[in-house]
């Protein structure tokens, strides 16, 4: 077969979820709604810890910039997704599709080292309340978020470089719906065993040592609370790491299940599956989480909301009067 080399390649076509026009209809207003509606959570979240001082605290600034990387993590690859849905050519530039690679891995791993942080926060302050301030210092969380973000573009910058240095044969038909590491892997015609290595390494090392930081915070915590001699007590303290655990549960099972599989085990329709998952279900999920098992985050929107009934009702009265 007549390969070419990368720099040759002006585009790729994306190969999407489906063909079928109804179905195409179907998936655009349901990924339009998730869009909207993952944008409004998280936005919902930021302003809230922004503009209440309750939430000025190591916690809501983790979960903001939670928030803030989910938004560009599902803004990687939904906007795409919704355009070609509606498109016939479904194309998109090598460039284009480098660079979506590149935010997409970004993203992705800011977000696992963030959660790493806020399983950290969790340890600091059910392990050592008395040193909670001091462990959780403003200094100190801005170092975690920027580590976080450094980590991130090492881990996509590594991978990107790898992937985009590879021959691609006369096809350029990416079967998926977003530029990724697995489908360009298959669609390449030169050995990737190298890369495969690389992208193991990279992406495994940052998984591994997020998911150990994890699990040894929560040893610590639930051995902690097996020393309080309440039940009630236990319970009330453990739920507060009960949002955190539903999202690290629900990020890390469909990573390391896509990233951390030999290519051979590999099916266009499951890696597609999987991949919704994780670019556009824990996005959406995940600012519903917290505000449905946080009580501080409802009080803080009813506290909103409250204050816009008592200057709508003033307005309305200052109104009259006139």
């Amino acid at each position: 077969m007549e390969t070419k080399n990368h720099t040759n390649l002006k585009e790729f076509i994306l190969w999407g979820l489906t063909d079928d026009p109804k179905l195409q209809i179907i998936f655009f207003a349901t990924g339009l709604l998730i869009y909207i509606v993952t944008l409004t959570g998280n936005l919902i979240i930021i302003i809230l810890i922004k503009i209440d001082q309750r939430l000025h605290i190591p916690m809501y600034f983790l979960l903001s910039n939670l928030s803030c990387t989910e938004i560009c993590y599902i803004t990687t690859t939904m906007p795409k997704l919704l355009w070609d849905l509606l498109s016939e050519t479904k194309s998109i530039s090598f460039t284009g599709c480098f660079l979506q690679m590149y935010f997409f891995l970004t993203t992705a791993a800011t977000e696992g080292a963030l959660l790493s942080a806020m399983a950290f926060d969790r340890y600091a302050a059910i392990c050592q309340p008395l040193r909670y301030t001091l462990l959780m210092s403003q200094p100190l969380c801005q170092c975690l978020v920027a580590c976080s973000w450094a980590i991130g573009n090492l881990n996509a910058i590594t991978n990107t470089t790898f992937v985009f240095s590879l021959q691609f044969c006369s096809s350029n038909k990416i079967m998926h719906f977003f530029c990724d590491i697995p489908p360009l892997l298959h669609l390449s015609c030169s050995d990737i065993s190298l890369v495969e290595l690389v992208t193991f390494i990279i992406s495994g090392s940052i998984m591994i040592t997020t998911v150990s930081f994890i699990v040894l915070s929560y040893f610590f915590i639930i051995s902690a609370v097996q020393k309080i001699h309440t039940i009630q007590g236990k319970i009330k303290t453990f739920s507060t790491c009960a949002s955190h655990l539903t999202v690290v549960s629900l990020f890390y099972s469909t990573a390391i299940f896509t990233y951390m599989r030999p290519s051979s085990s590999r099916s266009i329709e499951q890696d597609c599956l999987i991949s919704l998952m994780y670019t556009v279900v824990t996005p959406l999920l995940n600012p519903l989480i917290y505000s449905f098992k946080n009580k501080e985050m409802q009080a803080a929107f009813l506290n909103v909301l409250g204050k816009k009934k008592i200057f709508s009702s003033k307005s309305s009265c200052s109104n009259q009067r006139n």
